[in-house]
């Protein structure tokens, strides 16, 4: 099920929206044409950032050949004894190069678990699984990933010299090829303008096909680079250990936001109240007129405490998340923003009372950030059940450029989520969208 949510004034349907008519008589061109114009800025910043991601994996491609080749000739000089000795350097250099990619990978996604210290000497090697997986990747990426990144780098290029052909083509001396990829000789602007419309298909082609290789050449690493089932247990004590001082840390600072709403709001009112009673009480028999005025302000000082006090719990545990479930708490949420909301819910089991006190507190923040942050016009939630898991989508049309060290609130986000050993993905590119996916792991 759909809702959304917005200012007033728009209409409001299930699963879709009806335009409302402008107060002025204007057709929706101008909201059509807003629309294009959000998806061209889009697909571009999923675009660059794509090509920012090839462009790194080429360079750890390139690391990952040498390294590869290193390799190939320790094993042809193994018989005569010389790649015995190289063994070692051999192994030392696919770790580093695997931890490179491990480092690259974490700055674009979910964090990868590394497998710990890696053996060096060749006896432990053989029967280590880091390093078969380690070695797997090493094929995989100084192939097809190395045929990725330069596809990535060399695409903007062929974009950039086919678009502005007409400027210099004149310039070039008699039988140059033309085009980037080097067919037919331009003979007048009718080539040279041809030639501009293939450095248009080139940048097409990098809008709509450079997230999916971006993805495709980060999926090798994502899959052998992480710890693997057979790992030492230490490591997942060790994750354990940080997400419980994580969670820990969420729930002090839960504490002190609770400690501090109660303290600065709830007992200055309450204080307020029992300083006004006192006075109208005094004044009651000599100054009725003004005691009845005091006990006005003590009245709304009382109400004001009240909604303070419903607020703080609300904090605490929403009670319409018991009484209504994640749907009705996150509707009432995209109710309250100041930004448009679309929700859509397709989640009919109930979960335990943390994974949806969770998703909702993940969700009423990200869309605080969303109002407080992104300048968006409109923002998107959507939750999806089963599979044991519990999967939210939030996004919104803002100018992007989250950052978790910004004090945007996405490292309280981060440890909630941490806390019930959950995933967040962050994706914000500079101009928009950003994007967060998270999964929850509920059971079956």
């Amino acid at each position: 099920m759909s809702t959304q949510h917005g200012r007033p004034g728009e209409a409001v349907e299930a699963g879709r929206r009806e335009p409302a008519p402008h107060p002025d008589g204007a057709d929706d061109s101008g909201i059509r044409d807003t629309g294009i114009r959000d998806i061209v800025v889009r697909a571009g910043g999923a675009a660059l950032v794509a090509l920012e991601r090839l462009a790194g994996g080429f360079g750890t491609a390139l690391l990952a050949l040498l390294t590869l080749v290193w390799l190939a000739g320790t094993v042809v000089a193994a018989p005569v004894g010389i790649g015995l000795l190289m063994a070692p350097l051999a192994l030392r250099l696919l770790h580093a190069v695997a931890d490179r990619e491990r480092g690259r990978l974490n700055r674009w996604g979910p964090e990868l678990a590394g497998p710990g210290p890696a053996p060096t000497r060749l006896r432990a090697a053989l029967t280590d699984p880091t390093t078969r997986r380690e070695l797997n990747w090493l094929v995989r990426h100084a192939t097809l990933g190395l045929l990725l990144g330069l596809i990535g780098v060399m695409l903007p290029l062929c974009a950039v010299r086919d678009s502005t052909f007409p400027l210099y083509w004149q310039l070039l001396p008699e039988g140059a090829s033309s085009a980037s990829i080097g067919l037919g000789v331009a003979r007048g602007w009718p080539d040279a303008a041809a030639v501009a419309l293939l450095g248009l298909g080139w940048t097409a082609i990098i809008m709509g096909l450079t997230p999916g290789m971006a993805r495709l050449q980060a999926r090798a690493g994502r899959r052998l680079l992480s710890a693997g089932p057979d790992a030492d247990l230490s490591l997942r004590i060790a994750e354990l250990t940080a997400t419980r001082a994580a969670a820990l840390d969420a729930h002090a600072t839960e504490l002190r936001r609770i400690e501090r709403s109660l303290h600065d709001g709830t007992q200055n009112r309450l204080v307020t109240v029992t300083v006004l009673l006192g006075a109208a009480r005094r004044m009651v028999a000599r100054d009725p007129a003004g005691a009845e005025e005091l006990l006005e302000r003590a009245h709304s000082s009382a109400e004001q405490a009240l909604a303070e006090l419903r607020s703080v719990a609300r904090g605490i545990l929403p009670p319409v998340l018991t009484d209504r479930g994640l749907e009705g708490a996150l509707t009432g949420l995209a109710a309250s923003c100041p930004v448009p909301c679309r929700i859509d819910v397709e989640a009919p089991e109930r979960r335990a009372a943390s994974i949806e006190a969770t998703a909702y507190f993940v969700v009423a923040e990200a869309l605080t950030n969303v109002a407080k942050h992104s300048r968006a016009e409109r923002a998107t939630v959507t939750v999806r059940g089963g599979g044991g898991r519990l999967r939210l989508h939030i996004s919104d049309n803002g100018r992007g450029g989250a950052d978790e060290n910004g004090g945007s609130g996405l490292v309280g986000i981060r440890r909630r989520i941490a806390a019930l050993d959950g995933t967040l993905t962050v994706a914000s590119p500079p101009g928009g969208p950003t994007t967060l996916k998270v999964e929850l792991p509920c059971g079956s």
